[in-house]
């Protein structure tokens, strides 16, 4: 599953269901009692996994799973095809995270249970963008009319590439894309833009954009994309949000970042209340019982 998969109407939808469900807690506490998520974690997560399983609790229902690759059948050289389909015998929905890309596809392919797709490789993390699609309407009151800026690592950063493919279908929407030459957004995300006509601007100094953003959407440049290790040391400082820098800022510019932050954020930062990127996490909760919901097609 991932965000483009859904129409905009379902994505609007899903939202809805997680205002209620923060509206009306108790309304949802049994909803899927008797029901199991399996929690496929071939990569290591802290939020991501531990938020699917508050989600599943939550919601009444149970969990089980593995939280890194060598506690599962992998490191025997099972199969994704083979590990799904012994899965399925023991729940009712799945969440898999996997370091190759496309692989919660094809365990979709062997299953007859949802498989979610908790991110995989450098490719897409939907559920992330759900969330960030919900924090920005809960904290903005909109989705559409702003102008969003993306800063740190835009190329391997799976989490960018997800919002920027789904804020392209919401109407008068701006970017503002920050990042060193190097880790510059891959050419088919800068295609879409520009076959879609949606204005952007590539810029290397975050203090020189950061007056015009709505959204702050910060990310952290990971070690584990780089191909060596001088790269990553002398790109890793580049783009760290500071207090001077958001002095710069709007009084209503949100930060977001999918975490984990590493230095990219100065802790200070923490205490204004622009920075949200906690409440994000929490939305993270219920934009996941949202998505649960929906995929056991629970009334």
């Amino acid at each position: 599953m991932e965000p483009m998969d859904l129409s905009c109407e379902e994505v609007d939808g899903l939202l809805d269901l997680a205002d209620d469900i923060i509206a009306r807690p108790q309304a949802y506490a049994h909803k899927c009692d008797g029901k199991k998520i399996a929690t496929l974690f071939f990569e290591p997560s802290t939020r991501t996994r531990l938020s699917f399983e508050a989600a599943m609790l939550e919601l009444g229902g149970s969990v089980l799973g593995f939280a890194s690759a060598d506690s599962s059948s992998a490191t025997k050289g099972e199969s994704i095809a083979d590990t799904i389909r012994v899965v399925q015998c023991y729940a009712d929905i799945c969440a898999m995270r996997h370091p190759k890309e496309g692989a919660a596809k094809v365990a979709s392919l062997y299953s007859n249970i949802p498989v979610i797709n908790a991110g995989d490789g450098g490719h897409q993390h939907p559920t992330q963008t759900l969330t960030d699609l919900l924090t920005i309407r809960r904290l903005k009151g909109k989705i559409e009319d702003l102008t969003v800026g993306l800063c740190g690592d835009l190329k391997f950063g799976r989490t960018v590439h997800s919002l920027i493919k789904a804020l392209t279908r919401y109407p008068h929407i701006r970017f503002v894309l920050i990042s060193p030459q190097e880790l510059r957004v891959p050419d088919y995300i800068r295609e879409i833009l520009e076959k879609e006509d949606i204005p952007f601007v590539e810029a290397e100094r975050l203090e020189e954009v950061i007056e015009q953003l709505d959204v702050l959407y910060m990310t952290r440049v990971q070690r584990e994309r780089f191909f060596n290790e001088e790269d990553y040391v002398r790109l890793r400082d580049s783009y760290i949000l500071d207090m001077p820098k958001m002095e710069l800022a709007k009084k209503d510019m949100i930060v977001l970042h999918p975490l984990p932050r590493v230095n990219e954020i100065d802790t200070e930062v923490d205490k204004d209340p622009r920075a949200c990127y906690f409440k994000q996490v929490l939305f993270g909760k219920y934009a996941r019982m949202a998505l649960i919901l929906k995929l056991l097609e629970v009334e």
